[in-house]
């Protein structure tokens, strides 16, 4: 049944004002983020190392993991898990090699770093970039997923729902990133124990289905059940290679997708900003060991709904009106068989990650077009507290575009793939440009523009070049999206390094920056930590290859 009993509200309730009193208890002790823009956008120095951790979490992990990963899960299995198990490894990275630079250069913003590396060009039109990619991706998308999976659970309609979303998430944001950041503490305890509950319940009535008791039993029963969706690797020809293709699982575009995310992604880089960089890396490297945890909280419901499904447990919920199976039913579905209380249990996880991923992304949406367009081009002395009531209008104004948009989403069967594969379009020549301004004095600005201008039309080039090989009387396959990826990359590194060399300003580049290998150092705990991490992925892909 899609409704939730009185006990089930009476959890969400409790979840509900523990959040919003809490966010409006950091607020009144933080009243300096009213005219203060550091403050506001980046929490200067108030965040912990905890908070910063659960922060990136909270605000990375959506409905588009709970629902678009748990139904990529259904359709293709483990393989999936590599977004969750490489970004582990690459928050190490960053933690170690691209945080120290942001903090010794003062960066509050991404396009300020570009600006500061190369131009105010290079800067304004990635930003104008980022602003579309956020709000018309993004943000769109995990109000659409949000709302379905509510709209699934609960029987609120759809527009009711990407509202009171919105609502819920504005209210947040509006208090800034001390608000955000602690808050999201709440969300990430409340997802994680709420996703943990509805992977317990769902291997335990795989394990009932199938005559046998426990949730140990119900694992195996998906091993032997659905064997093929636990396997990490896809060979040329399997049906799902185009979106997880083979080796770039684990090499190739799979490390530049995360490096640019976790690395040059302003919605995720703004949490350590803020920071010292003792506590930014702890913060980090605690996020990292969270990050391990996704797969079991999302992947796994979504195989063991695959295998309820063959059994015929609810084929007719799994499907639409035209008898079209819907992967992103997955987890919606489980929901729904949830005991009274559990049920509102997940539908108060489910909205934490939706609301505390929302506030992230707009927060960040909000952080840039007020830093790098507003102040820049419409009111270069603008006083603190104007700075602040531009970036809160921003956020509104946002999340009215994202209701407006969120309907068109219905039309795709898994939106998580849409995610990752449209906002790869930018992701390889912002990371050109990003990796080579941090380690390579020689990158010019005439480099960065040539990368920025033709990073997209490169993209476009290959996502159609089928297409465009018929035109010509040719057959060409499609190429998979991570391999348009690395391909799109490689090219734009040798571009940034033709142009480079070949740009009078190169040789004694005055904005190159000054690398201290010193900051580069890190403490004991850091690297056991790392090998904790690097150990554990070593076995899951073992065992999982």
């Amino acid at each position: 049944m899609n409704h939730l009993a009185t006990a089930d509200y009476a959890v969400f309730l409790t979840y509900f004002v523990l959040v919003v009193g809490y966010g409006y208890w950091i607020y009144r002790s933080k009243q300096s983020g009213e005219t203060n823009t550091k403050d506001f956008f980046l929490a200067e120095g108030s965040l912990t190392w905890w908070a910063i951790g659960a922060s990136l979490i909270a605000s990375n992990i959506s409905a588009e993991h709970f629902i678009g990963m748990a139904g990529s899960g259904f359709a293709m299995g483990l393989a999936i898990s590599s977004y969750e198990w490489i970004a582990a490894a690459t928050l190490v990275i960053v933690a170690a090699f691209f945080i120290p630079i942001y903090l010794k250069n003062n960066i509050s913003t991404m396009p300020q770093f570009l600006a500061q590396r190369y131009s105010d060009t290079v800067s304004t039109i990635l930003a104008i970039f980022w602003l579309v990619v956020y709000v018309l991706v993004n943000l769109t998308s995990i109000l659409y997923l949000g709302a379905i999976a509510i709209e699934s659970l609960a029987g609120i309609s759809f527009t009711t729902c990407t509202i009171g979303l919105a609502i819920f998430a504005i209210f947040i944001t509006l208090g800034g990133m001390n608000v955000i950041g602690y808050t999201d503490v709440i969300q990430v305890v409340v997802l994680i124990f709420g996703g943990l509950v509805v992977t317990y319940l769902a291997l335990q009535l795989v394990a009932d289905k199938s005559g046998v008791e426990g949730v140990w039993n119900g694992l195996a029963t998906l091993r032997t059940r659905a064997d093929d969706h636990f396997h990490m690797f896809f060979a040329e020809g399997h049906p799902h290679y185009n979106a997880l293709p083979g080796m770039s699982l684990v090499l190739g575009g799979m490390w530049i997708n995360n490096l640019y995310y976790w690395g040059c992604n302003q919605y995720i880089v703004q949490r350590a900003l803020g920071a010292d960089l003792p506590t930014a890396r702890n913060g980090i490297l605690f996020a990292a060991f969270l990050k391990l945890l996704i797969p079991l909280i999302v992947v796994i419901p979504g195989i063991a709904a695959f295998v309820l499904y063959q059994e015929g447990t609810f084929a007719a919920a799994m499907t639409d009106a035209n008898g079209n199976v819907k992967p992103d039913h997955a987890y919606p579905v489980l929901m729904n068989l949830l005991p009274t209380g559990m049920k509102g249990l997940a539908f108060a996880a489910l909205t934490a990650a939706v609301v505390a991923s929302l506030a992230g992304k707009c927060n960040s949406i909000s952080t840039i077009f007020t830093l790098d367009i507003y102040r820049k081009f419409v009111d270069k002395d603008a006083s603190e507290q104007k700075l602040v009531r531009v970036g809160r209008w921003a956020v509104v104004v946002s999340f009215v575009v994202a209701i407006l948009i969120a309907p068109m989403l219905r039309s795709f069967d898994q939106v998580y793939q849409y995610i990752q594969e449209y906002t790869n379009f930018l992701t390889p020549g912002v990371f050109a440009i990003f990796a080579l301004g941090f380690f390579w004095k020689r990158a010019t600005n005439r480099a960065a523009l040539t990368v920025a201008i033709l990073t997209i039309p490169l993209s476009i080039l290959f996502k159609f070049w089928p297409a465009i090989s018929e035109l010509v009387g040719e057959r060409a396959a499609e190429i998979p999206f991570l391999h348009r990826t690395t391909w799109v990359f490689c090219i734009d590194m040798v571009l940034m390094v033709v142009v480079s060399l070949t740009d009078p300003t190169s040789e004694g580049n005055p904005k190159g920056l000054a690398i201290d290998k010193a900051m580069f150092r890190v403490s004991r705990s850091f690297l056991a930590g790392s090998a904790a991490i690097a150990v554990v992925l070593i076995t899951l892909y073992t065992l999982f290859w």
